[in-house]
């Protein structure tokens, strides 16, 4: 969310306002979190230290019986209903039995958690273990990311992307023993944030018959492994392998790349040549694909977490290649 578009006022918090929170340009909104179960969350710590009738009073006001009164109803449902044009988004709050004095409350919370998310998006650090910053929402809008550093790291990757996905689709790379000439499958081998963020691209995004099909080694059982490899059959000639993994070091991953290598060894095939890496640069995995001469090797960043990794080039690259008109920029869903 950019910090830029959420008021610091508390006019916010009051009925009838028809300003946007959220900007058009900015989807990266926050996990929703229903005014009902905040409330509830107060009443519940008030009823514990409500043991006199002003406690109980107070109560009654941060979480009020709900409105039944059809004229009134409306006017609370005007009042409260939460419109965004741009998006097409409508939320109706109306029916939650919240009063002015509970939002008054909250406001202090909520102040604190909008300053919170601009540190940050301004590149504050998030995980103080690892020292590192929590950065996944740059990756849709690079404008975003706290420097022209990062800003240049992604659009170049970007720009990566879409050029070696262009030359695949288009069979300028070419794997060098399939008889078709061209790529025809992806092998997608990951295992969490690594393999779902693929396989919600190829659910979500991917066409009906797209240029090149795929599948995917998401766990350790060896008989699922096999499966997926003789279900391949002929084509693991004409086959492109993505791994993926952020530390390089998975097991889980790096099972599944073994397994993977023996079956093109059996099948005399030349695995560097159809290997593609997405994990961090000098990592264990970067560093075999670079030494081996894998086909090519992609970026991810030490501030995006494997469950949010879906726009960076574990998602976008899976997504390039099964669409040949589908571009970054869609799979971004950044508006303009």
């Amino acid at each position: 969310m950019a910090s830029s578009t959420i008021s610091s006022s508390s006019s916010f918090l009051k009925p009838r306002q028809r300003t946007p929170l959220f900007p058009a340009k900015s989807l990266h909104l926050p996990r929703p979190r229903s005014i009902r179960s905040i409330a509830g969350d107060l009443s519940t710590s008030t009823v514990s230290s409500a043991s006199t009738p002003s406690a109980a009073a107070a109560e009654k006001k941060i979480a009020g019986p709900v409105e039944k009164d059809p004229i009134r109803l409306w006017h609370r449902y005007v009042d409260w209903l939460y419109q965004h044009k741009d998006l097409g988004l409508y939320l109706d709050v109306s029916r939650i039995g919240f009063t002015e004095e509970f939002l008054e409350r909250m406001e202090p919370r909520m102040q604190s958690a909008f300053l919170a998310m601009r540190e940050l998006e301004k590149g504050a650090i998030a995980n103080p273990d690892e020292g590192r910053m929590v950065g996944h929402y740059w990756l849709r809008n690079p404008k975003l990311a706290p420097n022209s550093f990062l800003m240049t790291q992604i659009e170049q990757t970007l720009d990566t992307i879409s050029k070696f996905a262009d030359d695949i689709i288009g069979a300028k790379i070419k794997p060098p023993s399939s008889p078709a000439g061209r790529f025809t499958q992806i092998l997608s081998v990951g295992i969490g944030g690594s393999a779902l963020g693929p396989q919600f691209v190829a659910e979500a995004l991917a066409p009906d018959n797209p240029p090149l099909k795929v599948r995917f080694i998401d766990n350790t059982d060896p008989a699922g492994i096999d499966h997926q490899v003789a279900q391949i059959g002929p084509e693991l000639a004409s086959t492109l392998v993505i791994v993926i993994s952020k530390s390089g070091g998975t097991p889980e991953t790096r099972n599944g790349l073994l397994e993977v290598q023996k079956a093109f060894r059996e099948a005399g095939l030349d695995f560097s040549k159809q290997g593609v890496a997405i994990t961090q640069e000098n990592s264990l995995l970067d560093n075999t694909a670079r030494i081996e001469g894998w086909l090519a090797r992609f970026p991810m960043f030490d501030w995006v977490g494997g469950r949010t990794s879906v726009m960076s080039a574990v998602g976008l690259l899976p997504a390039a290649l099964q669409a040949w008109e589908l571009t970054l920029k869609r799979c971004l869903l950044v508006l303009h």
